[in-house]
């Protein structure tokens, strides 16, 4: 009776902790298909009594959606893509290579760890001025296209990686980025859909950053552009949150492709560490 006490009370705990961090999401997908009578009603309602397309005809009309859309789109692929590779090969050195001070300068880029990226963006932004990079794809791609985080997650699994299996590949005339591409990369997809999701969301929710950067409106990243229709002394919120399920939307799909490796990557992340 116990036991079963038990699962009852922990299957309730986590209904009411899925049903407080989804309502959020519903509230503002709600939100969204409501009209403006309806949002600062007295009394709210979870769905909307008249559901309306006006939010997004708003948002539509109000930026160029489908532009910003796709500097979002560049954005994140393009860092996703980047930073999977690079840490990737940055990962393989620290893991697998035998080379001088390889673990004091493994442990000087943990230690860089503890400095907030805020302290390091106008050293960066300066950097990226002189070599004229701002209002560039390249400036708000390049600086982070490496994370010390990303290669130390990485690292930890590739060393668990049976060190006979590069041996025999050596042996049978492998390069070292041979052994890398072709055995390293394969047995490393649950790390990598973890490190794909990661970078992907965000990159893809990255607002301080592509602010910074891009100086023209046009290059603009989709949460950068819906920051800035919120109005100066009023808010159409109906619009805001059509955006935000605009901004969500393609994450969430982007997580649900990778969840299998993801969650693979999750757990043998848990028991390695």
């Amino acid at each position: 009776m116990k036991r079963i006490s038990r699962a009852a009370a922990f299957y309730a705990f986590m209904l009411l902790s899925v049903a407080i961090t989804l309502f959020p999401f519903v509230w503002m997908l709600s939100t969204s298909f409501k009209g403006p009578g309806e949002i600062f009603t007295k009394q709210p309602t979870l769905l909307p009594h008249i559901w309306t397309l006006a939010g997004y005809r708003s948002i539509f009309a109000a930026v160029n959606i489908w532009l910003h859309l796709w500097n979002s789109v560049v954005y994140a692929v393009a860092l996703t893509v980047m930073s999977v590779l690079f840490n990737a090969m940055a990962a393989y050195a620290f893991a697998k290579l035998k080379f001088p001070g390889r673990e004091k300068v493994f442990s000087l880029l943990l230690i860089t760890m503890m400095v907030p990226g805020q302290v390091t963006m106008l050293p960066v932004f300066l950097i990226l001025k002189s070599l004229g990079l701002l209002n560039s794809y390249a400036g708000l791609i390049l600086p982070g296209s490496a994370a010390v985080f990303a290669i130390f997650m990485m690292r930890q699994f590739m060393m668990d990686i049976p060190e006979e299996i590069l041996e025999a590949a050596r042996i049978d005339g492998f390069s070292e980025f041979a052994i890398f591409w072709r055995i390293m990369i394969p047995l490393c997809r649950p790390i990598i859909a973890t490190l794909t999701v990661f970078s992907f969301i965000g990159a893809w929710n990255d607002f301080l950053w592509p602010l910074v950067i891009m100086i023209r409106e046009d290059k603009y990243t989709l949460p950068v552009a819906l920051a800035s229709v919120n109005g100066q002394y009023n808010t159409d919120w109906g619009m805001l949150m059509a955006g935000a399920v605009l901004v969500v939307v393609p994450a969430v799909l982007v997580f649900l492709l990778a969840q299998k490796h993801y969650i693979k990557g999750i757990a043998a992340g848990a028991v390695k560490g």
